[in-house]
């Protein structure tokens, strides 16, 4: 019986490790010449990865926070001038009430606390507008996003 004989698939460039075959010349030894990647690439290409990837994942997330610190001002911003045109035509109608408000919610976790001069002839109230972040009800100092603040006179 003759022995099998297996037939062997070669690529161009792999298997014979960029050499030309000249006639009678050994192959070259194929634990030389295998294909593929080492454990050193695999784990120099993960480490390049890993020090690439971190930067990016850092930036991604300080622009999420930023995000989020500019909606709350935004939202913040809206609020107050929503409680100024309040405050103005309440003014029209009574310029002797006292507008002074302190930790007044506005909805979805906002607070306003509006301040008030009293002036007999030209107020200045000034509305503040924040987010109670540590939800206690009392809007802090540090938790004011905005502060916008306007001159009412007597009609």
């Amino acid at each position: 019986m003759a022995p099998i004989q297996r037939a062997r698939l070669t690529l161009p460039g792999s298997g014979d490790c960029g050499l030309k075959k000249t006639p009678g010349a050994n192959p070259p030894s194929s634990r030389y010449c295998r294909p593929g990647v080492t454990l050193t690439e695999v784990v120099v290409a993960s480490a390049l990865l890993v020090i690439s990837i971190a930067p990016l994942l850092k930036a991604l997330t300080l622009a999420q926070v930023e995000d989020r610190a500019i909606e709350r001002k935004s939202w913040s911003l809206l609020l107050a001038q929503r409680e100024l045109e309040w405050l103005r035509a309440r003014n029209l109608r009574s310029y002797d009430a006292c507008y002074r408000v302190n930790s007044k919610a506005i909805g979805e976790g906002y607070l306003c606390t509006t301040t008030d001069d009293e002036d007999r002839n030209l107020k200045t109230v000034a509305v503040s507008i924040g987010l109670d972040q540590d939800a206690d009800g009392v809007l802090a100092p540090r938790e004011v996003e905005v502060t916008l603040s306007t001159r009412l006179a007597r009609r």
